[in-house]
């Protein structure tokens, strides 16, 4: 591979470094979000090139951790695009109800806003007590806040609005207690979600599923690892399973396009074929 300039070199230099010495693999990773996220911490920690942060990385753990969340995607909210949750309800509820158990993988899950809204959902379409919810991240940081189901009372107010605009059935302030300035999800929402550490990138499949949320993660792989990943639930799909994506991610440019029909082409909410 040629290389445009030195510090593209340094950059793969360094991940291969983080790959070595940690198994968080990133080179496959769209190029503008990692040089994006290593130039922002190179800014921050002071350093005068790329190559003095490899050797931080490979001889300091608390820095190599930060790196780590750095690079890791953890933007998430409530009901995010209520629009997709309201299709959700209409469009894939009936679909999963006809299942006497039911099993869900939320990859890439965050800090687990949307596996507490997807629980939310199933409890009102009286599906959860049938249900796992399967909530993997590969960053420990993240997944131990989702555990925890946390957050800050700030974001009620825009929590509140995604999760009546998404079709809610209740009083959204029903499925939590305030504490101070935080809420705190209630107990009834966890009892069913199991949190684990797995990596899209490295790991392999874990569970056969009914449906799969990777919503806006697929955006910032390139599209080899995009092809990977697709592999990774097309092989953890039941028959007829379903395989929800981002608003900007598509199966259309990967080698599974012709395995899937469309149930909202818009929302981004794929059939597995039989």
């Amino acid at each position: 591979m040629r290389y445009k300039d030195t510090s593209d070199l340094e950059i793969s230099l360094l991940l291969e470094a983080i790959y070595r010495k940690y198994g968080y693999d990133f080179r496959e990773y769209s190029q503008a979000h990692i040089r994006r996220r290593i130039m922002n911490r190179m800014a921050l920690s002071g350093f005068e090139d790329i190559a003095q942060m490899q050797s931080m990385v490979l001889n300091d753990m608390p820095f190599a951790s930060e790196l780590l969340q750095d690079l890791s995607i953890t933007v998430t909210e409530m009901f995010r695009d209520p629009a997709f949750y309201r299709s959700l309800r209409e469009k894939v509820i009936p679909i999963l109800k006809t299942y006497p158990f039911i099993k869900i993988w939320h990859a890439g899950c965050a800090t687990g806003e949307e596996a507490y809204s997807m629980a939310i959902l199933l409890q009102e379409e009286g599906l959860y007590e049938r249900t796992t919810i399967y909530a993997t991240d590969f960053n420990q940081l993240a997944l131990n806040r989702a555990k925890e189901g946390i957050f800050s009372n700030k974001l009620i107010k825009e929590y509140t609005s995604n999760y009546q605009l998404s079709g809610g059935k209740e009083s959204f302030s029903s499925y939590y207690t305030s504490h101070y300035d935080n809420v705190i999800m209630n107990q009834s929402l966890k009892k069913n979600i199991v949190w684990a550490n797995h990596n899209l990138v490295t790991d392999s499949v874990f569970a056969e599923v009914h449906l799969i949320l990777c919503r806006n993660v697929l955006i910032y792989f390139d599209q080899n690892l995009q092809n990977k990943v697709q592999t990774l639930f097309y092989n953890s799909l039941i028959n007829g399973g379903i395989l929800s994506l981002g608003s900007k991610e598509s199966i259309r440019f990967t080698d599974y396009f012709e395995h899937y029909s469309e149930l909202d082409l818009k929302q981004r909410i794929f059939k597995k074929k039989y």
